[in-house]
């Protein structure tokens, strides 16, 4: 099970910037302006072998000062219910505030381990200014700056020394892992009970600590598979909150767990930025994609027209990823809904397509030969071979020229589109390397 870390704090502690330090990126968008981050909220931190989950939640602050610190107080609750470290970053430029007292207060009260990270300490004397946030009562505060990168690497120490180790649960990994994703309210709960119907019988339950997954094995009608649900789905199913960070907070962890995700859209809604929130984080963590237009029974309109513009339409905010099945269906007339369980098992099966060399070779070269990659600074780049490498997660391929370097995204984009249309690779990512011969 992964490891989810939120970081929290007021605006402009330099939440980003830890962020980015942690995952080795520029991902988010560090501005002087406060409330900038967006959408740049989540990412992997690897450090001595072991790998976790991070979350910036500064990028979903509504930026209107009456209902500003309400918005931080409810990610903070949040974090606490979905994280298992909260990083509370404070500034030591600007010593203790009304709103670090307000958070600190809250955190005091948490069930999970919370370190506090007094950030900007750029130089020894402002290590020592770093005291005054005993104050806040969480104890001792751990000095960094996230600028330059002193201190985070004691900090990664502290942060994974923390971890609680984690119940494994007894998953058969033959067995596919499929987890139904939305946003709230597109009726992620109500396909789940179609699938299952009432006949719970059928259900085994594998769960590990409350904040962990939960896998349902499912076993009928010739599916075998298990359905990721994250426990804390079934704990508040009222929230009105700021749903968009919701979302996302509590789909990380049903996503990291599972090998396709099912994706509902809601019909009567459209595509909505939460939507691609959901699907980015789908992306990033490679797995399987099968997208559901759930209440399909509610639209006045069903003529084929009407499909074809919905799909390219979807196609068109997914892209460049476009090859997934796209299924209009109804978890609650259960029109469609085996549709959904065939396609993921489809998608599963095709996340594990082996290519044999001879034969990619045979249907590529002559292509690459046709359309060679763009010449640059008048050096020819030819492309003498290519293999599937073995074992990985996701199908990926090897393609080996003499000026790697030179080959470009779009080239790799048609390479995959090629091998897609030659291969059925439906709803599974796939990498593309070019190396040296």
């Amino acid at each position: 099970m992964g490891n989810l870390v939120a970081i929290v704090g007021r605006p402009n502690v330099g939440k980003s910037t830890l962020f980015n330090r942690l995952t080795k990126t520029r991902q988010a968008i560090v501005n002087e302006e406060a409330g900038t981050t967006r959408d740049r909220q989540y990412g992997k931190v690897e450090w001595t072998g072991q790998e976790f989950s991070i979350v910036d939640t500064g990028g979903w602050v509504v930026n209107s000062d009456d209902i500003f610190e309400e918005e931080i107080r409810k990610q903070v609750m949040l974090a606490i219910d979905e994280a298992d470290v909260i990083l509370f970053v404070v500034d030591v430029q600007n010593g203790v505030t009304d709103l670090d007292e307000q958070v600190a207060t809250i955190l005091r009260r948490a069930k999970v381990p919370v370190i506090l990270v007094s950030n900007k300490t750029d130089n020894n004397d402002l290590i020592y200014s770093s005291a005054e946030f005993y104050a806040l009562g969480l104890g001792d505060p751990f000095s960094i700056s996230a600028i330059s990168g002193s201190g985070t690497g004691d900090l990664l120490d502290l942060i994974l020394s923390k971890f609680q180790k984690k119940v494994e649960e007894i998953v058969d990994e033959e067995i596919p892992r499929f987890a139904v994703v939305g946003r709230p309210n597109a009726g992620k709960s109500s396909i789940i009970n179609a699938f299952i119907g009432e006949e719970r019988n059928i259900v085994t339950e594998i769960a590990g600590t409350t904040r962990d997954s939960i896998y349902t094995r499912y076993d009928k009608f010739g599916f075998d598979f298990y359905l990721v649900d994250t426990a804390g789905i079934r704990k508040k199913n009222k929230v009105t909150e700021d749903l968009e960070f919701y979302s996302v907070m509590r789909s990380i962890r049903a996503i990291e767990n599972s090998d396709v995700c099912i994706l509902m859209l809601d019909a009567t809604r459209g595509i909505e930025g939460q939507d691609l929130n959901i699907f980015s984080l789908v992306q990033r963590n490679q797995k399987g994609l099968v997208v559901v237009v759930n209440k399909w029974d509610l639209v006045e309109n069903k003529s084929d027209k009407v499909m074809k513009e919905f799909e390219s339409a979807i196609r068109d905010r997914f892209a460049p990823f476009v090859d997934f099945p796209i299924i209009f269906a109804s978890a609650l007339t259960k029109q469609r809904i085996f549709k959904v369980l065939e396609a993921a098992k489809e998608v599963f099966h095709n996340r594990t397509t082996r290519i044999p060399t001879a034969r990619l070779n045979e249907e590529m070269l002559p292509l690459i030969e046709a359309y060679p990659p763009p010449s640059i600074k008048g050096k020819y780049i030819k492309i003498k071979y290519c293999t599937q490498l073995p074992n990985t997660r996701v199908p990926s391929f090897v393609y080996f020229a003499n000026l790697p370097q030179y080959v470009k995204e779009p080239y790799k984009r048609f390479l995959e589109n090629k091998m897609r249309e030659k291969w059925n690779l439906t709803g599974t990512p796939i990498n593309v390397y070019i190396r040296q011969k």
